[in-house]
């Protein structure tokens, strides 16, 4: 045992990725439903590691921060300047109002609990459970004019602030989101209607639930064989889809077969008897049922077994280059193209979130849609769209680190006012320059390329990484800091949880004349919180919160980054 004690002081590299692996192995825990999260795990982790007094140098931590800091503004940055225009000013506005309060909230409950900076900064970062506060502030702190002994003090009372007050920050939220909004708003059955109503106006219908968005296999096709004395006199492809659009079911004919032969390339005008046998290739919701008209399915190999394509492809900006642009334009404008004949859109992405797929759904740049189809009409399709997945899936390390350069550069850039230096530092001018990047990006997809694999690396490594090596250093006085704040932090933590949730719920609907769904989805877009927003979904039944969960998202995400920033300079 002393041996690997010994070894963790000598190689702190160690002492990190166990802290790491640890971290992430108890995060998957989970009882009734409820797990710490990835981050508290590793900080929980790196606190009792700490306790070997175990040395870590201060270099790895802002290197890896920056990392998570970018990738944040990289994912986010097009949905964010998406947001800046006409049809999603309202939902900017309200996330903009929902953060200040919750800044001055946290602000108001330091100043009546005396809170230093470091608590302050601890008690947003644990209430509002947006981790990346931890590091801003901790920048922050370095650079107030206060000697090196109260830096720290105030620098290591953060971590244990953030672990007291995020157990809250994250079941209350979602419990206050999933449970007690849907009974504000009037009753689960009331928010249940609603979003039956919204999806309608959005382009569903009845057979079209939500749920199957999330289907394992949306996309189908199946055979029947044709029996119904519509095709008595013979019906050619085109009348057949032509009278499925007029039934609002968007099916296509993909292969016949006529007398044992197959017809692999199907022609608009080709002939459909009664006996033939074709297959349908659409949405799951609307093949489902068609051998009550059509005729009995047919369950044969020799018709069902041809290669189709996968795709994705990211929704292109407004550009000279291009002639069409479907950024603003809904789902159905799409579907309607000619290029899209026999090709099925079976997920739509936006920030990695599902987004339900109606007619009336509008698309924004640097939305992943995922298509199916045939090759020769799937990957046509996909490049009318925008810009296919690149077959290279190499990270454009130029691109990312002259942007973290950057942004380091000019966030470092302070302005003195009174004698007291006020800057972004480099962690919120790196986020600030993953957004222009991400959006600059989403407008030139052939450079700057990070495949969402390593996203999730820079993402989430880098984050921990910072995590482990504050768990680790903060862990020695960590005991004492939490005998410090207590009990009383914890329930300051409730309040800085819960008033701005009640509040942004008030404002959506009151203020904002918001849906019930999309004040929902708002609400927990703009508290950054998808565990809430996944547990919302799951308590009505609908897939339609997502609408309000993204712009509100990656505004969310940027404020309360920033407000690491002034609730330290608040504080002081």
């Amino acid at each position: 045992m002393n041996w690997i004690i010994e070894l963790m002081r000598s190689h702190p590299e160690v002492a990190i990725y166990l802290t790491i692996g640890m971290g992430f192995l108890i995060a998957k825990i989970r009882i009734k439903g409820f797990s710490l999260g990835i981050v508290s795990s590793v900080l929980l982790v790196g606190v009792i590691v700490g306790q070997l007094h175990i040395p870590v140098g201060n270099t790895l931590k802002p290197v890896a921060f920056l990392m998570f800091l970018f990738a944040i503004g990289y994912k986010v940055g097009p949905q964010f300047f998406s947001g800046l225009k006409k049809e999603g000013l309202p939902q900017v506005y309200f996330a903009i109002v929902m953060c200040l309060f919750i800044l001055f909230s946290t602000w108001i409950i330091s100043l009546i609990m005396g809170y230093s900076p470091g608590e302050a900064a601890g008690l947003l970062a644990g209430s509002q459970t947006i981790s990346a506060v931890i590091g801003v502030a901790d920048d922050t702190i370095r650079g107030l004019n206060v000697d090196s002994a109260a830096q720290e003090k105030m620098i290591n009372i953060i971590p244990v602030a953030y672990a007291v007050t995020y157990i809250f920050g994250t079941a209350g939220s979602a419990w206050i989101i999933a449970r007690l909004g849907p009974r504000l708003l009037g009753g689960f059955d009331k928010v249940r209607a609603a979003c039956r109503d919204l999806e309608k106006s959005l382009g569903s219908n009845d057979s079209n639930k939500p749920g199957f968005v999330e289907a394992k296999r949306p996309v189908v096709f199946r055979a029947y064989k044709v029996e119904n004395e519509w095709f008595l006199n013979g019906r050619n492809v085109e009348e057949l889809e032509s009278f499925f659009s007029q039934q609002g079911k968007r099916l296509f004919v993909e292969r016949i077969r006529k007398n044992g032969k197959i017809i692999d390339s199907v022609s608009p005008r080709e002939t459909i008897h009664i006996g033939d046998e074709v297959v349908l290739t659409g949405r799951r919701e609307y093949a489902i049922g068609e051998e009550k008209w059509i005729g009995s399915e047919v369950d044969d190999e020799n018709i069902l077994e041809f290669p189709v394509m996968v795709i994705r492809t990211r929704v292109a900006g407004n550009s000279r280059k291009r002639s069409l642009s479907f950024n603003g334009k809904s789902v159905g404008e799409l579907r309607a193209q000619p290029f899209m004949h026999g090709v099925s859109i079976q997920k739509i992405m936006r920030m990695g979130v599902n987004i339900p797929i109606f007619d009336g759904t509008k698309l924004n740049t640097g939305d992943v849609l995922e298509i199916v189809g045939k090759k020769f009409e799937a990957e046509p399709a996909a490049k009318e769209i925008g810009y296919p997945a690149p077959s290279n899936d190499t990270t454009d390390v130029v691109f990312m680190s002259f942007g973290i350069l950057i942004g380091a550069i000019v966030g470092s850039i302070a302005l003195h006012i009174s004698g007291v230096p006020i800057s972004l530092s480099s962690s919120g001018g790196a986020l600030i320059a993953g957004l222009v990047f991400g959006w600059w990006r989403s407008h030139h997809p052939t450079i700057g390329t990070i495949p969402d694999a390593a996203l999730w690396v820079f993402n989430n490594l880098g984050l921990n990484i910072f995590i482990a090596v504050v768990g680790i250093t903060a862990g020695p006085g960590f005991i004492e800091g939490l005998k410090e704040v207590g009990l009383s932090l914890f329930i300051a933590g409730i309040f800085a949880s819960s008033l701005p949730l009640l509040f942004g719920l008030y404002i959506a609907t009151h203020w904002f004349k918001f849906h019930p769904a999309i004040a929902l989805g708002c609400c927990a877009g703009a508290r950054t919180t998808t565990a809430a927003l996944g547990a919302l979904q799951e308590t009505i039944g609908s897939d339609t919160p997502a609408l309000g969960y993204t712009i509100t998202y990656a505004v969310g995400n940027t404020l309360l980054i920033l407000w690491g920033v002034f609730i330290v300079l608040l504080c002081q």
